[in-house]
């Protein structure tokens, strides 16, 4: 089978341009998808848009209601310099933190902005048996809240499990955040494979010390998408597990999709 995921950073580049992520995404034909920063908006809902394109089943897992801008206009790179220090400008999360002061005053000078949920999906073509959301809290100096979602699948009639992640930054504390995925997913069927995937903001050495009963099934350079340096999306693997191989796409996201094609090995 086909598994990519994407960042879709909600349809938009750091200024509120649109983005191709979601054709980029529905030309991946990919199986299954994990795709953080899904938007779900008054004028734009990318999961209905994705699954009546796909025809593929799913479930979304909001985790921020917040503001999105749509439509802008800017310059030639991906996002205004300085937004890393300034803070993000098309995002606007104040459900638990308040905006910074050039946030404040970025959104005085555009108006309106679009509200919706911003959020982590999991969408399959795959046999759906079962999908829960699994709440992982929030990290103190997170605006976000944190989830899993865990569903049970099938793949050529043979079952296993796939989650879908969307980490925190290591400075916003990831370590305690993997503590309780380690926890939490311990409690799976242990004689089923395990499929983990997503935006785990955590470069593969430290990862394989956070989360060291997993193997890599994909590698690949994710970010920046612009020049990529770093692969901070990942899919991993428990279980027999056979990766074939592994790329990247640029969809027009500040991440690179990370695809991969696995198949699963006798079981014993």
């Amino acid at each position: 089978m086909r598994v990519a995921t994407f960042n879709l950073h909600a349809g938009v580049d750091g200024w509120g341009r649109p983005t191709p992520a979601l054709d980029t995404l529905v030309g991946l034909d990919a199986d299954l998808m994990v795709l953080p920063e899904t938007w779900r908006g008054e004028d734009e809902d990318m999961f209905e848009r994705l699954l009546a394109r796909t025809g593929g089943r799913g479930v979304f897992a909001p985790l921020a209601h917040g503001r999105r801008a749509h439509g802008g206009t800017g310059g030639r790179g991906w996002q205004p310099l300085g937004a890393h220090f300034t803070g993000e400008r098309v995002l606007l999360f104040d459900e638990h933190r308040t905006l910074s002061r050039p946030q404040s005053a970025h959104v005085a000078r555009v108006g309106r902005l679009e509200p919706g949920d911003w959020g982590l999906a999991l969408v399959t073509r795959l046999p759906l048996e079962s999908a829960e959301v699994v709440p992982l809290g929030r990290m103190a100096r997170e605006k976000v809240e944190r989830a899993l979602i865990v569903a049970r699948l099938s793949l050529g009639g043979r079952p296993f499990h796939a989650v879908a992640l969307h980490g925190a930054h290591l400075s916003h504390g990831s370590p305690v955040l993997y503590r309780r995925v380690n926890a939490l997913l311990a409690g799976l069927d242990p004689q089923l494979p395990v499929l983990l995937a997503g935006d785990f903001n955590c470069w593969r050495p430290l990862l394989r010390a956070l989360l060291p009963d997993w193997r890599t099934l994909a590698r690949g350079r994710t970010w920046p998408a612009y020049r990529p340096h770093s692969q901070i999306d990942h899919v991993l693997g428990r279980g027999p597990w056979r990766p074939t191989r592994s790329w990247t796409v640029d969809g027009g996201s500040d991440h690179l999709a990370l695809v991969c094609e696995v198949d699963l090995g006798p079981s014993g």
